[in-house]
């Protein structure tokens, strides 16, 4: 889904996985947890790292949300 305002400009729901960056960060991550040997802790790891991330994007997709609003208002 695209949001877009009165100047031209969009912005693309899936902008995570589109981020070169942020893949390569979150494979980062992923290559040290391989590192944790007890599979317990390692779930539990990332089940905490997701839960993270998911409120970390619904605060962005909020403030994307916003601005689209304003710009609808501009």
């Amino acid at each position: 889904m695209k949001y877009s305002n009165n100047i031209c400009m969009e912005i693309e729901k899936n902008w995570k996985s589109e981020s070169k960056t942020y893949l390569n960060e979150i494979q980062k991550f992923l290559d040290k947890l391989d590192n944790v040997e007890n599979e317990e802790l390692r779930r539990e790891i990332v089940i905490q790292m997701l839960k993270c991330d998911e409120e970390l994007t619904k605060l962005a997709e909020k403030k994307f949300q916003e601005y689209y609003e304003q710009g609808k208002k501009c």
